[in-house]
């Protein structure tokens, strides 16, 4: 099953009275596993850019002002977004942004029976807790350290992550392979996501214990006074 999860920035809040869509970025998944296919965008707003929104996600209109209106670039969105699902975080939200720029240029909406919110399911799963996007990551171990603004990709990508959680986590991809023993259950491979042009690439990090690590931790055990597990000695 082919699924897209989007997110939007924008000048404001309500596109009724002027404000306008700049960012938009969409990750395709399929069968809730992440393709590495996605879609991410800015555009001109042919208006000023509030410094309230700026605030959010760091977006001016001089950053802007050289990006293509959102009317150049619909051929292109509709293609990725095909007839797929359409998840988004308060999804209500993104989808009257994007329907009032299909909208201003003569184009058809997006039907709202494809708008599928997590913030809807998250209020069904933790009912009283918070919904925010930064406070479901938390409550499922999702890692946003990178995130030191709102961008459109890159809550897109954290949005994917806990869409999938929320839906079963990735064991939800296992399979069944036949063998000549029989039959054994067998993990389908993890996909590695595409690293928006936006997030600052980190070298891995190292994993095992230095020389040093391992001498201070001999110190430290030399140093207890009757450790318990020599008692069974």
């Amino acid at each position: 099953m082919r699924e897209i999860i989007f997110d939007t920035e924008t000048t404001g809040f309500d596109p009724k009275t002027g404000d306008r869509l700049v960012e938009i970025g969409c990750i395709e998944l399929v069968d809730r596993r992440e393709t590495g296919l996605t879609f991410h965008a800015y555009f001109n707003p042919e208006r000023d850019m509030p410094a309230a929104a700026e605030a959010v996600h760091g977006l001016s209109i001089q950053f802007l002002s050289d990006k293509p209106l959102f009317a150049s670039r619909i051929d292109e969105l509709m293609a990725f977004l095909g007839d797929a699902p359409l998840i988004a975080h308060n999804a209500a939200f993104d989808f009257g942004f994007v329907n009032a720029e299909l909208a201003r240029a003569g184009r058809p909406a997006l039907d709202m029976a494809r708008m599928c919110c997590t913030v809807q399911m998250a209020r069904k799963l933790h009912p009283g807790a918070k919904h925010s996007l930064d406070a479901l990551c938390t409550r499922y171990g999702i890692d946003r350290s990178h995130r030191v603004k709102h961008g459109a990709l890159l809550d897109a990508e954290l949005l994917a992550h806990l869409y999938i959680e929320m839906t079963g986590g990735r064991q939800i991809g296992l399979g069944l392979a036949s063998s000549a023993a029989g039959s054994a259950v067998v993990a389908a491979p993890s996909p590695v996501a595409a690293r928006g042009h936006d997030r600052p690439f980190r070298e891995p990090r190292p994993h095992m214990a230095s020389a040093a690590d391992l001498a201070r931790h001999a110190e430290f055990v030399a140093g207890l006074n009757q450790p318990l597990w020599l008692d069974t000695v």
